[in-house]
């Protein structure tokens, strides 16, 4: 709870991922990549409760060993590929409020894919969010000039043209306006930002710039270079991690 607001967090791990299938709970560093979520939710204080939202069984199962809540399932017609997030946010607060009988005020969507994310982020995010008055606090990060829209190529019957044209009058990246992606660290947004404006993108939608390199994962390489930079900072486990055979977690974790 923050300013007598009282804080959801919702992981959304669908299990029909094409790229990577079963991505949520596929290892990284021998830990089902969901897993890498709990110790984080358990180190904000701020977050009331923690709910995963999932329609796959073995995904679920996962979740509860480690220590998350699973307490209902996702309908299939919110686990289809084309399905934006903000039904699916909407879903987990009707059903924990029904539950409960408990309102929300913040709803944090805090995705499986972005590993890296540190518990004073988030916590950082939803102090931003209620202190400031935002309707809603995206986590970004600085985007690599060399991706920038005016450097960006097209290729139409094997001929190449700039995606925007006005890329041809750049000769140098300090031409370019800094640019900024999504991490997936966290999405922070008020309950009428959710049910009133009915997105996750509210009329106003506060950055919170990360300084701390993030990926968010898509592939199996994405994968790999997660592992090569944990490995290289000495990550081996999330906190209360007991052992990658039985994909379990510390009983006696606080």
């Amino acid at each position: 709870m923050i300013h007598g607001k009282r804080v959801l967090a919702v992981v959304p791990a669908r299990g029909g991922s094409k790229g990577v299938p079963l991505k949520n709970i596929q290892p990284l560093l021998d830990v089902p990549l969901l897993v890498w979520v709990a110790p984080v939710v358990k180190a904000v204080p701020l977050i009331d409760r923690t709910v995963v939202s999932t329609d796959h069984p073995e995904i679920a199962r996962v979740a509860r060993q480690a220590g998350l809540d699973v307490p209902f399932m996702r309908p299939a017609e919110l686990s289809a590929d084309r399905v934006p997030d903000w039904p699916v946010l909407v879903h987990a607060l009707e059903e924990m409020e029904q539950l409960h009988s408990t309102r929300y005020d913040v709803i944090v969507m805090l995705q499986p894919t972005s590993p890296l994310r540190t518990a004073a982020e988030v916590r950082r995010a939803i102090e931003m969010l209620v202190e400031e008055n935002w309707d809603a606090v995206w986590t970004v990060s600085v985007s690599d000039s060399k991706y920038h829209p005016l450097k960006q190529l097209v290729v139409n019957d094997r001929t190449l043209d700039f995606y925007d044209p006005e890329g041809g009058a750049i000769v140098a990246r300090q031409q370019l306006s800094k640019l900024y992606h999504r991490n997936g660290v966290a999405y922070v947004l008020t309950r009428e930002c959710l049910l009133e404006q009915r997105s996750k993108r509210g009329k106003r939608t506060g950055a919170l710039v990360s300084e701390d390199f993030h990926v968010s994962i898509d592939t199996r390489t994405d994968f790999k270079l997660v592992e090569c930079f944990m490995k290289n900072r000495g990550i081996v486990r999330p906190a209360g991690f007991s052992s990658p055979d039985t994909g379990g977690v510390d009983e006696d974790r606080e």
